[in-house]
């Protein structure tokens, strides 16, 4: 067998051609199945029985499917070359079908809100794994506006928010960047040029985010423009129409945390912001400097890094999953078994990194830039936790497979725990575990506090943004947030103050990132009880992913003895990253 390299995923599973008679096919069978739902609308009453009920749920999953399906190709072939003329052109035309699909079909949402209470919880009690989705949809009857109100909104949001989101998109992912690598001058990416933000040459370090910034910086004026229109737009209609209480209220009941959670939450990870402080400050000694600077959080505490092929990184991630449940182990493997990972880098591609998990049973397909460094490798475990957990939910609904939002990160961020447990067991160079376990509390930070971080500057910015803050005062208070993360441990470069125009998720999904920390603080207690309970534990966790999306957060997390409302089960995930420090100090 030749040995796996850095390429492209193929998407036939999905379509196997964008102008093919498949595509027309699967066009035409979700037209029949919105079609038929629409006909059954003079049958939605306090009275329908539970069997029509259910002929009307299966019909939902249907269109749900059809749509995720389309949706999920457009996604995926603009994801591969954002500069693809005719991806970009397939992406407006299914955007605009299931905009339409979405007006067509908004009178059972309306009308299953609507419903008193009554009504709904017979229904409900016959609705068989698709009662989670249903109960979701209650959730949000006190802040659902007229079935006009909300055809306009999903109609202008498709040439408007949408747009935006998508030219911001597409400019950024074109922007291409200049470094000079022992006397060569490369023009790289943005996954390609970041890769020296844990190179092990100083000047190297600075030089990557001088010109990452530079970029960003020449293009902050139209990059805070476009999010000024987003924020503008997120609080028009959540706040100023529908009522929400504050901003990042209707992120909380999508992801149905309370929002005095997500406030301990946040405030947990403020009060722990001197914990990597400390660290910062160890590390500046490890790497014999005075003080951190901004460029040196991530670098390496040597030169004796590790390279992994990718043939090493798929071994050392499928060893360490199989040796906590070959059931996982297999369900990664299917992603590289069906072509489903597109791993190399060039210019055009998306940036970053994710899965996207599309319908149960099917295999999700994967997104990486990989570089060949552990980092890489950590990320290939991630993605592929995110599989596992879609593949393990895989006998749900179209409607309930999907886990919620802050436990979408469990499997991916557990994931790397094992990988790295696994490396650190199989390393012999004590050079090498350091400094993996070093970037394994780099990753920690990056993870949790930074990206609490970005979301208390997300609170600060949508309260200012109406009060017509400009651009340049949204990045001066960036600057203010960065101070407040790293105190005096870290010397925060001026060129910062533009870092928050480079950070995707706050255009796409306003809030998302507090997710990120919620995800790995959860993981690090539950992989401390692995550690605790050994084999026994497995079922548990393997219970919490097979749940998928058909339950709240809070019974799953409740299911596996955890109690999310309390501080102090934030802050034990702090207490195990504090232990990690002190073995880096032993080391």
């Amino acid at each position: 067998m030749t040995a796996p390299t850095p390429g492209r995923w193929t998407l036939a599973d999905l379509i196997p051609s964008p102008d093919g008679p498949e595509l027309e096919r699967y066009i035409s069978e979700l037209e029949k199945a919105v079609s038929a739902l629409e006909e059954k609308r003079p049958l939605l009453t306090e009275g329908i029985g539970e069997d029509e009920f259910r002929r009307v749920i299966d019909l939902l999953e249907e269109i749900h499917a059809g749509s995720r399906r389309l949706g999920a190709y457009a996604d995926l072939w603009f994801a591969e070359d954002t500069g693809n003329q005719s991806a970009l052109a397939f992406q407006g035309r299914i955007e605009k079908l299931l905009s339409e699909v979405r007006n067509r079909t908004l009178f059972f949402e309306l009308w299953w809100k609507g419903l008193p209470d009554e009504a709904a919880d017979r229904l409900l009690a016959a609705s068989g794994d698709a009662r989670y989705y249903l109960e979701t949809l209650r959730r949000f009857k006190p802040y659902t506006l007229s079935e006009p109100e909300e055809r306009v909104i999903n109609i202008k949001d498709l040439t408007g928010v949408n747009a935006l989101v998508t030219l911001y998109e597409m400019v950024t992912n074109s922007f291409t960047f200049t470094l000079e690598v022992e006397g060569e001058t490369k023009t790289l990416t943005r996954s390609e040029l970041m890769t020296y933000a844990r190179d092990p040459n100083p000047d190297l370090r600075a030089a990557a985010y001088q010109e990452l910034y530079r970029v960003y910086g020449a293009h902050g004026t139209l990059l805070g423009q476009i999010y000024q229109y987003v924020v503008r737009n997120w609080n028009d209609e959540e706040v100023g129409l529908r009522g929400f209480p504050t901003p990042i209220a209707p992120r909380n009941l999508r992801n149905d945390i309370p929002d005095a959670v997500v406030d301990t939450l946040l405030g947990v990870c403020r009060d722990n912001a001197t914990l990597f402080q400390d660290y910062f400050r160890l590390k500046a000694k490890w790497l014999g400097m005075e003080r951190l600077r901004r460029y040196d959080i991530y670098a390496p505490l040597g030169t004796a890094g590790a390279r992994y092929p990718l043939e090493k990184g798929l071994e050392l991630v499928f060893e360490s999953l199989s040796s906590f449940s070959p059931v996982l182990a297999g369900h990664a493997r299917r992603v590289l078994d069906e072509n489903h990972l597109d791993s190399e880098v060039r210019q055009g591609k998306h940036g970053g990194a994710f899965c996207y998990g599309v319908l149960p049973g099917l295999t999700p397909w994967v997104l990486l830039n990989y570089n060949g460094r552990y980092d890489d490798v950590s990320t290939l475990a991630h993605e592929l936790g995110h599989a596992v957990h879609a593949l393990m939910a895989a006998d749900h609904s179209p409607l309930t497979f999907h886990s919620a939002l802050p436990l979408a990160e469990t499997a991916s961020v557990f994931s790397e725990l094992l990988l790295l447990e696994r490396t650190l067991e199989k390393e012999t160079d004590p050079r090498i575990r350091r400094e993996i376990l070093a970037q394994f509390v780099d990753s920690t930070y990056a993870t949790v506090t930074r990206q609490a971080y970005f979301v208390l500057f997300e609170r600060e910015a949508h309260a200012l943004v109406g009060k017509g803050i400009t651009t340049d005062e949204l990045a001066a208070r960036y600057i203010g947030n960065l101070h407040e993360q790293f105190g005096d441990a870290v010397e925060v470069g001026e060129e910062f103050r533009w870092e928050w125009v480079s950070i995707p998720h706050i255009y796409q999904t306003p809030f998302y990132c507090y997710a990120y920390s919620f995800g790995q603080l959860l993981v690090l207690g539950l992989y401390r009880r692995y550690k605790e309970e050994g084999k026994g534990f497995v079922p548990k966790y393997l219970r919490i992913l097979a749940h998928g999306g058909a339950a709240s957060p809070q019974e799953i997390l409740e299911e596996a003895g955890i109690d999310m409302t309390d501080p102090a089960f934030w802050q034990g995930g702090f207490d195990v990253i504090s232990g990690m420090i002190r073995k880096l100090e032993e080391e």
